[in-house]
């Protein structure tokens, strides 16, 4: 019989480290007040525990998934990982505990407060990553395609295969400028990795000269008989415009040299090139494979 503890966990913020937190609570029959990141501050006075990933004890834990409750319950939990909500941690962990409970049909519980909570939350970043995918303006900034976005939830793991099957031959990056990370492609090589400056060239007079072109097409191609801008929040919520090359000079532009609190690389655009400094894995050609 598991009953709620008054311990908090506190993991590394990896999927692999939920789960070792998801196998800690069965192993030690307890349910934990909470499940913190490794820099939050705890509002409980309860003590803690830290949970060390342990990629054995994760696999458990992971091949046990599709097996007692299903493969969508798999992808599910992976995408509710990605959600901005708060406590997510310890709602997938109770999820999970329901999950092995009464199996697939746990998919099916949308009374259940935790179940409907993670669906909202997964159908909000669903919808984000589907918005971003006709969202991304991007600028050719040294012969590489590069765009910035700033969504609520961690999209970029949603984005890889839209963007690159849609651009298999260019090189491009797309940095999300709230999470600190930058999906970066070049042919048939994509990674999502941490940036913690993202170093970008002012854009040169051709790339000027078709932000121009761009904004004055959208300018004339709107029928001003069905100017509606409450429809077109509705369709293009305001918080995306910052980045909309055909809304430019409605916000101040970003600064060149971005900086993410939590990342650990250094990535630099230049001559054609995406060169990732800080880290073990290198950018600097074109693949073949």
């Amino acid at each position: 019989m598991h009953h709620q503890s008054n311990v908090t966990y506190r993991y590394d913020g990896s999927f692999d480290g939920l789960l070792c937190c998801v196998f800690e609570s069965y192993d030690k029959k307890e349910i934990p007040t909470d499940i913190l990141l490794p820099d939050a501050a705890s509002l409980l006075l309860f003590p803690e525990k830290r949970i060390v990933t342990d990629l054995e004890k994760a696999n458990r834990v992971l091949a046990s998934i599709p097996k007692k409750i299903g493969f969508p319950a798999l992808e599910f939990i992976r995408h509710a990982f990605l959600t901005y909500l708060p406590q997510k941690e310890l709602a997938i962990l109770r999820f999970l505990r329901l999950g092995y409970q009464r199996g697939p049909a746990v998919m099916q519980m949308l009374a259940d407060e935790t179940v409907n909570i993670l669906f909202k939350a997964v159908r909000h970043l669903e919808r984000e990553s589907h918005l971003f995918k006709g969202f991304v303006r991007f600028s050719v900034i040294n012969q590489v395609l590069v765009a910035e976005i700033e969504p609520k939830n961690f999209v970029l793991p949603l984005l890889v295969q839209h963007f690159c099957e849609r651009f298999p031959e260019e090189k491009f990056l797309i940095y999300d400028k709230k999470h600190g990370m930058a999906l970066v492609y070049q042919p048939y090589k994509p990674m999502v990795i941490p940036v913690e400056e993202l170093e970008l060239p002012e854009p040169d007079q051709e790339e000027q000269a078709y932000r121009e072109l761009w904004k004055v097409f959208y300018d004339t191609i709107a029928i001003q008989g069905r100017y509606n801008p409450q429809c077109r929040m509705n369709h293009m919520p305001k918080r995306y415009w910052k980045y909309l090359t055909e809304f430019a000079g409605t916000f101040q532009k970003p600064h060149r040299k971005l900086t993410a609190a939590d990342g650990n690389s250094r990535l630099v655009v230049s001559g054609g090139m995406l060169t990732i400094e800080g880290t073990a894995v290198a950018v600097n050609g074109c693949g073949d494979d």
